[in-house]
């Protein structure tokens, strides 16, 4: 959440620093949320989480320190080089939450609510204005739309950890669903992104979303809305090493495109994410 505050912000013209105020306002929110976040996180993250490069990857901090550099906005590194000094604790263990932990963490996801409903708030207005054509920013309404459909998954998930809604068959039939639009999407932005120039990643980027959208074509005419699709793990695996060679070409300087470094890698960390749930 705290990164897509940051790619609205740089999207907006210098004369839209009231918008550029609020997105940098969420921004450094967030970061404090996830300060915290970690902070409780010592040896309750499962292993299998921290290995599955969703928190953070081999390049994240080249990304960060190189995107902080092109953007002069400033990223807390300090957060990801946290992040990665975290202790696991093993899927099968019995884990003790001490009362005072459990504590923590409601507090923290209650203030993560009012946060992501502020966020949710930002981008729907953003997208209204955009689709109006009341606002220019040099971020795709796609990818507003995009980011506001994970915001609420976000808050969805909050809310079920917090008690406050029930977690549906149908949510977990569509999970599926919902990411492989993700995946397609990103597809779809990484295509655009990239300079016209570079024919063959063009190319590649433009077969992944179309092998996307026949899964969801063919998902959606089945019915087949069940978590663990040989297909999509096929075809994310795949994507996911599109992605770590992009990654890798972008921050080499060997691609062109206006692909932030950041940007690569965030999009390289949720297809680790999807990987997860669909190997699990």
């Amino acid at each position: 959440m705290k990164e897509h505050a940051f790619f609205l912000k740089v999207g907006f013209l210098p004369s839209q620093a009231n918008l550029a105020n609020e997105g940098e306002f969420l921004m450094r929110k967030l970061e404090a949320l996830l300060s915290r976040a970690i902070a409780l996180s010592d040896c309750v993250v499962r292993r299998c989480v921290l290995d599955s490069g969703e928190i953070f990857t081999e390049f994240t901090d080249r990304a960060e320190c190189q995107t902080q550099r092109l953007t002069n906005t400033f990223i807390d590194r300090q957060l990801t080089a946290r992040a990665m000094r975290l202790n696991g604790c093993d899927c099968g263990d019995d884990l003790c939450v001490s009362q005072a932990l459990a504590c923590q963490v409601r507090q923290l996801n209650r203030e993560g609510l009012q946060l992501v409903d502020h966020l949710i708030a930002f981008k729907e207005r953003l997208l209204c204005r955009v689709d109006s054509c009341s606002l220019f920013t040099w971020n795709y309404p796609l990818l507003i739309e995009h980011i506001l459909r994970e915001a609420r998954l976000y808050r969805a998930h909050l809310r079920r950890l917090e008690g406050l809604d029930d977690c549906s068959c149908q949510e977990l039939r569509d999970s599926e669903l919902f990411w492989n639009q993700i995946m397609m999407e990103h597809a779809l932005f990484i295509r655009g992104l990239l300079d016209p120039s570079e024919d063959e990643l063009v190319n590649t980027a433009g077969d992944f979303a179309a092998d996307y959208k026949r899964l969801l074509e063919t998902s959606a005419a089945a019915n087949d809305r069940i978590m663990g699709s040989g297909n999509a793990l096929a075809l994310t695996q795949k994507f996911r090493d599109f992605k770590r060679a992009g990654v890798e070409g972008i921050e080499a300087c060997q691609i062109r495109s206006v692909i932030l470094p950041l940007l690569a890698d965030h999009v390289l960390r949720e297809a680790n994410h999807y990987i997860r749930l669909l190997e699990a």
